[in-house]
């Protein structure tokens, strides 16, 4: 989780420092909070599943199908981020990578804000989800826009 948090952080910095600019090269900050988060959560929610289900509190003592493909939604926006940076596929593909996530993640921030509602989740989850869902929306806007 640590290893996830760490690149995530270090791709959603680097891309608010670019995003902005006349000509924003998302290229690397896609790789890291995009790809390598990607991949490093499609691990710990698909191959390492049991532990991540015991940190989660979701440990029913038998493997939840629901947590693998979680995972494997993972896996397919990170391997897209990685292919589109060691292939070059340009901004449009960096941006709609950083979008991609920051949908499910926005998404993830309200099911987990109506769960908080009802008392079934706790609401320090929310901020979580929910910000960095928007931030990724607000990268992967403002490399959209610079498109020509």
């Amino acid at each position: 989780m640590g290893l996830t948090y760490a690149s995530g952080t270090a791709g959603v910095v680097w891309g608010m420092g670019v995003a902005f600019t006349a000509n924003p090269d998302l290229r690397w900050p896609c790789f890291l909070a995009v790809g390598i988060s990607g991949i490093l959560s499609w691990v710990r929610h698909s191959v390492l599943h049991r532990g991540d289900a015991l940190r989660m509190g979701w440990d029913t003592g038998t493997t939840n199908p629901f947590q693998i493909e979680v995972g494997l939604a993972n896996l397919a926006w990170g391997l897209f981020a990685i292919l589109a940076v060691l292939f070059s596929w340009g901004l449009a593909a960096y941006a709609a990578a950083f979008l991609v996530n920051g949908f499910y993640m926005a998404a993830v921030g309200i099911y987990k804000a109506i769960r908080s509602a009802n008392g079934q989740q706790e609401w320090r989850t929310v901020f979580a989800a929910a910000s960095w869902g928007v931030i990724m929306i607000i990268i992967g806007a403002a490399g959209m826009a610079a498109l020509p």
